[in-house]
């Protein structure tokens, strides 16, 4: 055990979050401890038997657009830790109530001739985009900070900085061009008139047509666990079924960093935080919660449209002004009746995943939060 004097660190929460901060660290030259209160670790990046023996469920992430491409990940030896990467052959389907359904294709051109009168304004957006791709990405995903290629996220920024609504009714004369869009988009958790929600559209989209959207064979476990033995081939340890209830359980250290949410921070730091402060933390308002249904089953989802197939990641929510107004409903504090769909369907790329001749599929939507429990039948 290293002396108190040494640099040490300590996380607590073991999710991607604090799994890749504490790999960070410890690639920094410092002894790292990470205290987790589930028996696994992982967090929301975990895979369990949700259903029957055999199945393979991811409790919550499952697709990883950002896993190959982002910087700090592309740094990590995860091969080498059995993470292997499986490429659907389309990044995304949505499909729609005549049996056909859009494709995000992962050719940019293919895609362009596929949108017909819509494939030029589809490629002069991501065109750009997708030939910048590294270095935007550097821009985007870093603490704020003066930009080194500010050319290159202006391109990104000025579409961005508009509503997924109004970006995809303005570029798109297709309502199958403008839907697709807008499921994109809608992986924000603001609705469509929002600001900034484009933003996440262009992000998805130009992922799709470089460097994909990825599954982990045999789960999204593999990845928590093999951060966790990369971070223990630095030095690091891992402690589970560790509940702390006060930053004062919390080892010393020289550094300590709490992978949680505001309200669990102010709960543990209590007293050492100024009234204001605690006040306000405890005020937090939290975004929509996800309702979330997994499925056994006897074989693969029979869609009309059959080129549905080539995704794992499946949109199902109808036209752009269908999935605008689910989302609005959520951000009222009303109960979509019409939910959007955020389909996952590994089995059909990843055999690991159930009993031969078995598939397994998931989908959330979002719901007001606190409410998830009244969506389950009565």
């Amino acid at each position: 055990m290293p002396s108190s004097a040494s640099r040490d660190a300590v996380v607590v929460g073991s999710g991607p979050n604090g799994l890749s901060a504490a790999v960070e660290l410890a690639r920094a030259g410092y002894f790292v401890r990470l205290l987790e209160l589930r028996e696994n670790i992982g967090g929301a990046a975990r895979s369990a038997a949700l259903t029957l023996p055999g199945f393979v469920h991811d409790v919550g992430s499952s697709v990883f657009p950002l896993g190959v491409a982002s910087p700090f990940f592309r740094t990590l030896p995860l091969a080498q830790f059995d993470v292997q990467w499986i490429h659907p052959s389309a990044p995304l389907a949505h499909p729609f109530d005549d049996g056909t359904a859009g494709i995000l294709e992962p050719s940019l051109a293919t895609m362009t001739a596929a949108l017909g009168a819509d494939g030029p304004a589809w490629n002069s957006l991501l065109k750009p985009l997708a030939a910048c791709v590294e270095p935007l990405l550097r821009e985007i995903l870093a603490p704020p900070h003066l930009p080194r290629h500010p050319l290159v996220l202006a391109r990104f920024g000025l579409p961005g900085l508009r509503s997924g609504r109004s970006l995809a009714s303005s570029r798109f004369r297709a309502e199958s061009t403008r839907a697709l869009f807008a499921g994109l988009s809608a992986h924000h958790t603001q609705p469509l008139d929002y600001p900034t929600t484009a933003a996440f559209g262009l992000l998805f989209a130009m992922l799709g047509h470089t460097t994909g959207w990825p599954i982990v064979a045999g789960g999204t476990q593999k990845l928590s666990d093999a951060l966790a033995a990369l971070l223990r081939s630095l030095g690091g340890e891992i402690e589970t079924g560790r509940r702390i209830t006060s930053l004062d359980e919390v080892p010393r250290a020289r550094a300590t960093l709490l992978d949680l949410t505001p309200r669990q921070f102010a709960a543990l730091a209590g007293a050492r935080l100024a009234a204001g402060e605690r006040s306000r933390l405890e005020r937090f308002r939290y975004g929509p919660g996800i309702f979330k249904v997994d499925w056994a089953l006897s074989a693969p989802i029979p869609w009309r449209a059959s080129a549905c197939a080539r995704a794992a990641t499946v949109h199902v929510g109808g036209s752009l002004d269908e999935i605008a107004a689910n989302e609005e409903a959520v951000a009222r504090g009303e109960l979509p009746r019409s939910p959007f769909l955020i389909l996952v369907q590994p089995s059909l790329f990843d055999s690991s995943r159930a009993p031969a001749g078995k598939h397994t599929a998931w989908a959330y939507c979002r719901v007001p939060n606190g409410s998830a429990a009244d969506m389950l039948p009565a």
